[in-house]
């Protein structure tokens, strides 16, 4: 999800970690009921900037330590993704990637890749009143991140995320809060 900008070594063991990761996880069958997302999303509503709030931790997004957040911009028919976020240094890392909308389902389920041509699953599980959170998993139930229009959620609206997360058959307790300490811009 990120690379270095300043690391070229980093970026290149990140890419075959998440290659292999990725060749792996299509042979796998995705555990539990089929993951369902929500019915249909308004594209022009879900663009723009998002604050990660909390998420499951991960591999590819290791080297990030605080105000982790994403921007999406329409382009055409597909969608520019750019990840940042703070590194324990204090510097600023960051990815350009593209998602692709998957046919006949509601803008609910995204193909998004950073390392062409390997696409990974960006699904919308949930989404808050006027798409101030949403809860973004993947059909294996191994990643999954709750995003906020702001950098703090209200406890009400992160608490209905969980809960939906945790019917979903992710487990509550494995989402780790991401800190949001200071703008990137």
């Amino acid at each position: 999800m990120f690379r270095s900008l300043s690391h070229p070594p980093r970026t290149l063991c990140r890419l075959a970690a998440l290659v292999a990761v990725t060749l792996l996880a299509a042979c796998a069958a995705p555990p539990g009921p089929p993951l369902p997302t929500v019915e249909r999303v308004e594209l022009d509503r879900y663009v723009g900037r998002w604050y990660e709030v909390a998420a499951l931790p991960n591999r590819f997004q290791s080297q990030c330590v605080a105000d982790t957040q994403a921007r999406y911009r329409a382009t055409g028919e597909d969608i520019e993704v750019v990840n940042r976020c703070r590194l324990a240094d204090g510097s600023v890392d960051g990815i350009t990637g593209v998602a692709k909308i998957v046919a006949d389902s509601g803008n609910a389920k995204l193909r998004v890749s950073f390392f062409r041509p390997f696409y990974g699953d960006y699904w919308v599980l949930a989404l808050g009143p006027d798409y101030r959170w949403a809860l973004v998993g993947e059909p294996r139930r191994q990643f999954g991140w709750v995003l906020s229009r702001t950098p703090l959620l209200a406890p009400a609206d992160l608490e209905a995320a969980l809960a939906r997360a945790e019917a979903l058959g992710y487990a509550r307790t494995a989402f780790k809060p991401t800190p949001q300490t200071r703008p990137l811009d």
